[in-house]
C-alpha cells in the first residue's frame, strides 16, 4: 500500500528538520535527537520493511481464523502488553515504581522484548528522554511534530538504535550494569522468535499469524497510541508542562497505560488509574502480586497526589 502524499511529505520534512537538529550547538538537544535519529537524512529501511511484513501478516491472519488462534493470541497479548510493557519495561525498568525479585524483573523484561519494541535498554532510554523533553524540542515522539510522526514515522528514520547498547547506556546506566539486560538488548528479537517456533509446533502457520503477526501489530499500535493519541485527545486532571491526557480507549487497549496525564504528573507511581472509574488492570495485577509477596514497595499516587503539580514531569 502506497503511503498518502501528506504522510510522505511529513516524513521528508521531518528528515530535513532532524538532520539540522543533530548539528546544532546545543549538545543536550543534539544528543537527545541522536538517540533515535543518527544519520537522520534517510529512511530506516530495516524498520520500514519489518513493520510492513508484520502488517501484511496481520491481514493474512484474518483469513485464517479459528477460536483457538484467537484465544492464544489474546493470552499472549495480555502477557506481553500488560506484563511485558506496562508492568515490566514501563513501571518497573523505566520508573522503578515497585520492587521485585531478580527472576521477576527478568521475566517481565523478556515478555516486553516479545513485543517488537526493542530491547529493555533501548525502550527505557527512549522513554526517559520522552519524560525529560516531553512535547519539547528533543522529544523523540511528540504530536506537536505531527500525529503520524508521534505514532509511527519517528521510528522509520535514521539508523536503527535497538542494539546500540553502548550508546544508549547514558540514558539507562542502571540497566547497562546488568549483564542480562545488556544481553537481552542485543538479542531482543529472540523471545519473539521463540514464541513463533513454539506456536508453529503446536498450531502451525495459522497460529503463528495470529500469535505473532496480528498480536504484535495490534500491540504496536496500542502502545504507539500512548505516544500519539494520549497527547492529543482526552481529559487533563493535572496541569503538567506537556500535553499528556487521560484517554479511556487507550487505557483499555493497554491495560491502564492510557491514563497518561496521571502518569506524567506522577511518573514513579505504579498506579496510573487514580480514580475509581479509571480501570488500571496492570496495577490491579501488581496489587494482587504484592499480596502474594512477589512484588513489594508499590509507589501509589492518588487523585490529590503526593507530588506537587508544579514539579510534575
Amino acid at each position: 500500500m502506497r503511503p498518502s502524499r501528506g504522510i510522505t511529505e511529513l516524513l521528508h520534512r521531518k528528515l530535513r528538520q532532524i538532520g539540522s537538529l543533530v548539528d546544532v550547538e546545543d549538545t543536550s538537544m543534539a544528543n537527545t535527537a541522536s538517540l533515535i535519529h543518527t544519520n537522520a537524512n534517510k529512511p530506516n529501511t530495516v524498520t520500514i520493511v519489518a513493520f510492513s511484513i508484520f502488517h501484511i501478516g496481520a491481514i493474512a491472519a484474518l483469513f485464517n481464523f479459528s477460536w483457538i488462534n484467537l484465544w492464544v493470541s489474546l493470552g499472549i497479548y495480555w502477557l506481553t502488553i500488560s506484563w511485558g510493557i506496562g508492568m515490566g519495561y514501563h513501571r518497573l525498568l523505566t520508573h522503578r515504581g515497585y520492587k521485585c525479585p531478580m527472576w521477576f524483573e527478568r521475566l517481565v523484561a523478556i515478555l516486553g522484548a516479545a513485543c517488537l519494541e526493542g530491547g529493555p535498554i533501548f525502550w527505557v532510554a527512549t522513554h526517559r528522554v520522552h519524560h525529560q523533553k516531553s512535547d519539547q524540542p528533543g522529544d523523540p515522539h511528540s504530536p506537536r511534530d505531527g500525529a503520524w510522526w508521534a505514532h509511527l514515522i519517528w521510528m522509520c528514520v535514521g539508523d536503527a538504535k535497538h542494539s546500540d547498547t553502548k550508546g544508549l547506556s547514558k540514558y539507562a546506566p542502571d540497566l547497562a550494569r546488568d549483564p542480562f539486560m545488556v544481553w537481552l538488548n542485543n538479542w531482543h528479537w529472540l523471545p519473539l522468535a521463540t514464541i513463533g517456533v513454539v506456536l508453529w509446533f503446536f498450531g502451525g502457520f495459522s497460529m503463528v499469524l495470529w500469535g505473532v503477526f496480528l498480536r504484535v501489530t495490534l500491540g504496536l499500535h496500542s502502545t504507539w497510541l500512548v505516544n500519539s493519541a494520549t497527547h492529543l485527545w482526552g481529559a487533563r486532571r493535572f496541569e503538567t508542562t506537556d500535553d499528556s491526557k487521560n484517554n479511556w480507549l487507550v487505557a483499555i487497549l493497554t491495560f491502564g497505560e492510557g491514563w497518561h496525564n496521571n502518569h506524567h504528573a506522577h511518573p514513579v507511581s505504579a498506579r496510573h488509574g487514580l480514580a475509581w472509574y479509571e480501570i488500571d488492570m496492570t496495577y490491579i495485577q501488581l496489587f494482587l502480586l504484592s499480596k502474594l509477596g512477589i512484588v513489594r514497595d508499590l509507589q501509589v499516587a492518588s487523585v490529590e497526589g503526593y507530588i506537587p503539580v508544579r514539579k510534575a514531569a
